[in-house]
């Protein structure tokens, strides 16, 4: 039974981005305790994390906890994005694994979680301020909850204002805007839109932003969820269509391009917008601090509709079963749902935090807190479209590579998408 949980979360956590030991033998390991360790030589946790590029911010957050907890010590491991599951799921299943990791949200924390390999964390202080659809990205199948979500990311089209100042362009509002826009740029010599293909996750982030040009917001998605709509309806065939159009406003040959490649054409002014998550601001601010920029949230269907901002939580932290020092793991795990942290966490990344009461100080940072509060849609491959084998997630986002390199049409897309969907999505009735 235990191979069997092995296999799940290896096959899960292979196709799961976008963006995982046996078991203790004593009963206080499934409750964790609060309380500081005994005196003596410090404890030292080691968590994991899919973020170098955040090692600073990092070194900040456990120094601030270290001082509060100074029996405590807390070693902060991150590994590229890319390979961060295999090394999770070879560390875990050999039994060497770390005591706190970053979970991926939705169905990689789910497959974790089935797997037995996470402490449930229901009862752990703070946990319950944070609203539940946060939450419901660290839930098990069993329902329970088993990580501290992180951060709140937003897809959104970000562009370069002085750019479009100088050439008396306006913010596009609707997709036909937008598409006349794309054009201006490209007449004077200007890549409209820095995207890059090698990863295929981003063009299903991509697609996030402009599918709701064509299909809305939330009534699709409900419809979807209850079965009264699949992935061959007219509106997300539409959507599909709307990014084969924007092939051309793309860098030449951008299914071969990096994501590193992309940012760089946006923030040395090369391209005039690059679509992606909010966490992207931090980068940009950092090659290129002097760079005017602003976001558009999505692309109404039609003059004065609605744009709503495609938020999604960012994968959570939780609690090793095998560690051997759960208890002070907890108290890591309660530092992390505090308001002190989240207010640390979004003044040093930029970062929208899922804790309530914290106020970005960053001006875009509260722009896109103001859009989520005034009407939002999730992630919809990521948040409900996360499992299969391979994941209906990946498939989507395969199948628009092929798409772009002209192997297949708009209806295979779509009619691959609805048939991994069909292998193991079950409408809400």
């Amino acid at each position: 039974m235990k191979r069997a949980g092995v296999w799940l979360l290896c096959a899960c956590l292979v196709f799961v981005l976008a963006a995982c030991s046996s078991s203790p033998s004593s009963s206080a390991g499934d409750q964790p305790g609060g309380g500081e360790p005994a005196k003596g030589e410090p404890v030292e946790l080691v968590m994991y994390s899919w973020r170098p590029e955040d090692k600073d911010a990092y070194a900040v957050f456990i120094a601030e906890f270290e001082r509060q907890h100074p029996g405590i010590k807390v070693k902060f491991k991150p590994f590229k994005s890319t390979e961060y599951n295999t090394i999770l799921t070879n560390s875990l299943t050999s039994g060497t694994g770390p005591d706190i990791v970053q979970l991926r949200p939705y169905a990689g924390t789910r497959a974790m979680a089935d797997a037995g390999y996470l402490l449930p964390l229901d009862d752990l202080k703070g946990l319950q301020e944070i609203p539940q659809s946060y939450l419901d990205a660290a839930r098990g199948s069993d329902h329970k909850v088993y990580g501290v979500p992180l951060s709140i990311n937003s897809a959104v089209i970000f562009y370069n204002k002085k750019l479009f100042a100088d050439n008396g362009l306006q913010p596009p509002q609707t997709w036909d805007e937008f598409l006349q826009v794309c054009r201006a740029l490209q007449q004077k010599g200007i890549i409209p839109i820095a995207q890059s293909g090698k990863a295929a996750y981003l063009l299903s982030l991509t697609h996030s932003v402009i599918g709701i040009s064509a299909y809305g917001g939330n009534d699709f998605v409900d419809k979807l969820m209850k079965g009264e709509a699949t992935f061959n309806d007219p509106a997300f065939l539409d959507s599909i269509k709307k990014m084969q159009e924007l092939a051309p406003f793309f860098p030449p040959d951008f299914v071969g391009i990096d994501d590193n490649d992309a940012q760089a054409l946006f923030y040395t002014g090369k391209a005039a917008m690059y679509i992606n998550g909010s966490y992207r601001l931090e980068t940009f601010e950092k090659h290129n601090p002097d760079m005017p920029l602003d976001v558009i949230p999505s692309l109404a269907k039609e003059k004065g509709g609605d744009t709503p901002i495609v938020n999604w939580v960012d994968g959570s932290y939780g609690i090793v079963k095998a560690s051997k020092h759960p208890e002070e793991a907890k108290l890591f795990m309660e530092f992390l749902a505090s308001k002190e942290f989240g207010q640390l966490f979004s003044d040093e990344l930029n970062r929208v935090s899922p804790i309530p009461g914290v106020t970005p100080k960053h001006p875009l940072v509260q722009k896109m807190t103001q859009l989520s509060e005034a009407s939002m849609v999730p992630y919809l491959m990521l948040v409900h479209f996360g499992e299969g084998t391979p994941t209906t997630k990946t498939t989507f986002e395969d199948s628009l590579q092929g798409m772009y390199i002209n192997k297949l049409t708009v209806e295979q897309v779509a009619e691959a998408t609805q048939a991994s969907a069909d292998k193991w999505f079950k409408p809400n009735k």
